[in-house]
């Protein structure tokens, strides 16, 4: 009896510990606040996500995506914003959405409410300083949601957006970035890459710019449009 009790314990333990993972890092989790991991399957279109900027390799990109004309979606950094105001203006004024993505980019777990409040509020007041405007999307750095996310969501109005394909840009080099986004996307996807390195200054963002001339062409010569966050989630009319 003891054995099987002790067997019973184990399993119930590694069971809440599957969960809580889930919880803080499943990409379609909404345990710990509303949040979204892709859009419309209906229309072959995606949404490119760049995560830590604005950064002084931004403007290098956005160049490429007005090449490409690709409107795509920018989860700043409040402290980045901050420091490179005339960046993160320029974000805005070439269309581009704007989202939250923490002031200093912090790991969340075993953060308290608090804590993960004033990063969300702190970021909101400095990306709007910066830009004007107030961002309605909101990504965790590294992903990681906890507990008082939600309610501090919910006080800042902020959606919750995970993400499709992660490039793992900051670890792979160009060649396999896309070659794997270009391999795996399909419609309503939303694809993460970054334009900074958490508040890093004069980051190298190399793979990055490098993966994104190769991959955008590629994906359009596949059928797929580029929308941001907000309208990838729209239904189709």
């Amino acid at each position: 009896m003891a054995k099987t009790a002790l067997i019973g314990g184990s399993i119930a333990i590694l069971g809440a510990a599957a969960g809580l993972a889930y919880a803080v890092r499943g990409r379609s989790s909404a345990i710990f606040g509303p949040s979204v991991y892709h859009g419309n399957r209906e229309r072959k279109s995606l949404a490119l996500t760049f995560d830590d900027g604005p950064s002084e390799a931004t403007p290098a990109l956005l160049e490429l995506l007005a090449k490409f004309g690709v409107q795509a979606t920018f989860f700043m950094c409040g402290s980045n914003a901050e420091r490179l105001p005339e960046i993160a203006r320029a974000v805005a004024a070439a269309g581009h959405e704007i989202g939250n993505h923490s002031d200093t980019h912090p790991r969340f777990d075993f953060c308290s409410s608090e804590f993960i409040y004033r990063e969300l509020a702190e970021a909101q007041r400095k990306i709007a300083g910066a830009t004007n405007i107030s961002p309605k999307l909101f990504r965790a750095p590294y992903g990681v949601r906890w507990f008082g996310l939600g309610a501090a969501q919910q006080r800042l109005n902020l959606l919750g957006v995970m993400w499709t394909l992660l490039g793992r840009d900051w670890r792979w080099p160009a060649p396999r970035i896309s070659a794997f986004l270009t391999g795996q996307a399909r419609a309503g996807d939303i694809i993460c890459l970054h334009d900074g390195r958490g508040v890093q200054r004069t980051p190298n963002v190399d793979a990055t710019l490098r993966a994104v001339a190769e991959t955008v062409p590629r994906l359009q010569q596949m059928g797929f449009h580029f929308e941001t966050v907000s309208q990838i989630l729209c239904p189709t009319s």
